[in-house]
């Protein structure tokens, strides 16, 4: 399993939380979303590596905009 944190910009809300939830979800081989407009972390776990540019990309699909955490 690995497990990458990205930080997001504008999430003000359950239905944020959601979008982005379901953008991430789409993608290939994700088997967790965990994301919180509170503090604006989203940390995403997949089986094997996790892309991040197809994960910043989701976000970006859903309205918002992220970078990874280090």
């Amino acid at each position: 399993m690995t497990t990458n944190e990205y930080q997001v910009s504008g999430m003000t809300c359950g239905h944020c939380e959601m979008s982005i939830r379901e953008e991430v979800g789409l993608i290939a081989g994700v088997e967790s979303i965990e994301v919180s407009a509170r503090t604006g972390r989203l940390r995403v776990t997949a089986a094997q590596g996790i892309d991040d540019a197809r994960v910043l990309a989701a976000v970006e699909d859903a309205g918002y905009s992220a970078v990874r955490d280090r």
